[in-house]
């Protein structure tokens, strides 16, 4: 049996891109899904597509950047698919598009992707980190970007987030060590997905990696990976 069958897993920003394949290749493996996403309608589709193939799968319509979003989520968790044993934070926001200078943008602006990329995760991983560790353990991947490293001009408020996301999940990933909780943060690289072509439109989606490749790429680092780990999916055998 896969380590992933029957396990309760939440995935952020799973409408669509690699959030939605990620939730594919874990229904595959038999993993009980809480399906995170603004969009009710693109949301459903999802659900009713893992329905359809035997999964089991949930959906909850919800701005993760929202204050009482991740009680939410955790109350829905409780009800739908019981004990979380796995978190995906994939949910992003680029901010105002096209994307502009840092100078450019407001602090209301600024703030808005701070929200949705990093007090979400931190909020939905402190209502339900604490549990994990008492039934047992569990783990959490933070999606990253290779903006939380390089300094793109007018990726500012995005970059700034992903790097503050990044060492988030290293200092969880220390505080947490002993209570088997563990954290992975993945850059997936660039991908042929809705929000890419949205930051770089003029880019060949045929250049680009597909979100179901990437996916099957990520399973098994969710179950090997050390800690607090990042890697790059172009550098994962």
């Amino acid at each position: 049996m896969h380590p992933l069958h029957n396990a309760g897993v939440i995935v952020t920003g799973a409408s669509r891109g690699l959030g939605r394949a990620l939730a594919e290749a874990l229904a595959l493996q038999g993993a009980r899904l809480l399906l995170i996403a603004r969009t009710d309608a693109d949301l459903q589709v999802v659900v009713d597509g893992i329905r359809a193939a035997g999964g089991v799968a949930h959906g909850l319509a919800i701005d993760i950047g929202a204050p009482d979003a991740a009680a939410r989520i955790a109350g829905a968790a409780a009800q739908l698919i019981g004990p979380v044993r796995g978190i995906v934070h994939n949910a992003s926001s680029l901010g105002p598009l096209p994307l502009r200078p840092l100078l450019d943008l407001t602090g209301d602006d600024f703030l808005g992707v701070l929200q949705v990329n990093l007090l979400g995760p931190f909020r939905l991983t402190r209502a339900l980190a604490g549990a994990m560790a008492l039934d047992g353990g569990g783990w959490i991947v933070h999606i990253s970007s290779d903006a939380a490293v390089e300094g793109y001009p007018t990726w500012g408020a995005y970059g700034v987030s992903k790097a503050a996301l990044d060492h988030l999940g290293r200092i969880w990933a220390e505080e947490l060590r002993d209570q088997g909780v563990r954290f992975l943060i993945v850059d997936p690289g660039e991908m042929d997905t809705q929000m890419h072509a949205d930051a770089m439109p003029d880019a060949d989606p045929e250049q680009l990696a597909r979100p179901a490749d990437v996916a099957q790429r990520l399973i098994p680092l969710i179950l090997e990976h050390p800690t607090g780990a990042r890697h790059t999916i172009s550098e994962v055998a």
